[in-house]
């Protein structure tokens, strides 16, 4: 029993100084991979399919300025005044729940930021635990800015498609620095399930939502 409280208790003591290691160094480096890139090339390979994975780091200064306002807009329109969590949308969430209305999601940028980079996809207890403690380091070690530049280079935003320069690429033929407004809020209209809604082929469901995006990215200023 003391061997196993010793053994816990140095794996906890190496969790914590490794999680802030990985955490102050992404602050400066490029995130190559996540889990979810892998996991989604397991996948493929499971299906007998050959893995794709279209991914390729660009700065914030380097994507269109109204990419990062219209995912703001979309997905976390207090994202400048949080400290990572938005309670009012966490509220939201849990009243909608216990109403048995549709679900929705009351996770902030910073939170799914934490999620792509460090976790798995798999919703559980056990995950939002963690998700908690690294979005506290992101937000504690990073800027906004930064959260943002890694948000938009890890996120799912098609089938093998990751980040704004991928799908800048694959969908509409040229680099994120020169997406238009309205692209840009068309690919922010993808992110609730960018496997199921795709940018390439807009039904009429995401062309008004996209609609939608676009008016609410009058509200919100430019982060660069």
């Amino acid at each position: 029993m003391k061997t196993c409280r010793k053994i816990l208790r140095w794996a906890v003591v190496l969790f914590f100084c490794s999680s802030v290691l990985a955490t102050i160094l992404y602050r400066w480096l490029p995130v190559p991979v996540t889990p979810l890139m892998l996991i989604r090339c397991c996948e493929q390979v499971g299906k007998g399919e050959s893995p794709t994975l279209h991914h390729r780091w660009v700065s914030l200064e380097e994507m269109s300025i109204y990419m990062p306002v219209a995912v703001i807009a979309s997905e976390d329109q207090n994202f400048m005044q949080h400290n990572g969590f938005d309670t009012q949308a966490i509220t939201s969430a849990i009243n909608e729940r216990l109403a048995g209305k549709r679900k929705r999601g009351g996770s902030t940028i910073s939170q799914q930021t934490a999620k792509n980079v460090f976790l798995w996809p798999t919703s559980s207890w056990v995950r939002k635990g963690f998700e908690v403690y690294f979005t506290f380091l992101i937000e504690t070690f990073w800027s906004k800015e930064r959260i943002m530049e890694v948000y938009l280079n890890s996120i799912e935003m098609g089938d093998g498609i990751y980040g704004v320069e991928a799908v800048a690429q694959q969908n509409f033929g040229c680099p994120a620095s020169e997406l238009k407004r309205s692209e840009c809020a068309l690919i922010a209209a993808t992110l609730p399930n960018p496997r199921h809604f795709s940018s390439l082929h807009p039904g009429p469901y995401m062309r008004k939502r996209q609609h939608w995006i676009e008016r609410q990215m009058k509200h919100i200023p430019v982060l660069q």
